[in-house]
C-alpha cells in the first residue's frame, strides 16, 4: 500500500493519501503536503508544535488539519515528519507536531481545498481521500 501519490492536475497539486487507519491517513497527508512543498534543510533543529483542532466532521478535520500544519510550517518556517494524536475523533484531534526547521520550500501551498476530497474505506478497508492543494 503506497502512503500517498501525486497526481496530475491542472494549476493545483493532487494527491492520493491512504492509511490503516484514520490516523495514518491524517499523518499520510502530512507527509505528501510536505513531499509536495519540498523543504531543503541543512540543520535538523528539533521543534514541536501542539495542536488542537474543532471541526463539524471527518473531511472538515482532515482540511482544518492540513490547514493548521501549513500555517505553523510558514510561520515557524519548519517542516514536521511526526504526528502524535493524543485525542481523534471525526471532529476533533489533539496532539504533537515534530519536526525541524527548513532554509526554504520549493514549492507553496496556498490553501488547502474540499475539492475531491471524501474520505471512505475501501474494499481492503484502507481510508483514502483526494486531496486538492492550492498552489
Amino acid at each position: 500500500m503506497e502512503t500517498f501519490e501525486i497526481l496530475e492536475h491542472t494549476g493545483d497539486v493532487k494527491i492520493k493519501v491512504c492509511g490503516k487507519t484514520k490516523e495514518e491517513l491524517f499523518e499520510n497527508a502530512m507527509a505528501g503536503m510536505f513531499a509536495v512543498l519540498n523543504p531543503k534543510s541543512e540543520v535538523r533543529n528539533p521543534k514541536q508544535r501542539t495542536i488542537h483542532i474543532q471541526s463539524p466532521d471527518i473531511n472538515a478535520l482532515l482540511v482544518d488539519f492540513l490547514s493548521e500544519v501549513n500555517y505553523l510550517r510558514q510561520v515557524h518556517r519548519e517542516v514536521y515528519d511526526r504526528v502524535e494524536f493524543l485525542k481523534f475523533s471525526d471532529t476533533e484531534l489533539e496532539g504533537t507536531l515534530a519536526g525541524y526547521e527548513a532554509k526554504e520550500f520549493g514549492e507553496d501551498i496556498k490553501a488547502v481545498t474540499f475539492h475531491d476530497l471524501n474520505i471512505n474505506q475501501n474494499e481492503q478497508r484502507i481510508w483514502e481521500t483526494i486531496i486538492v492543494f492550492d498552489v
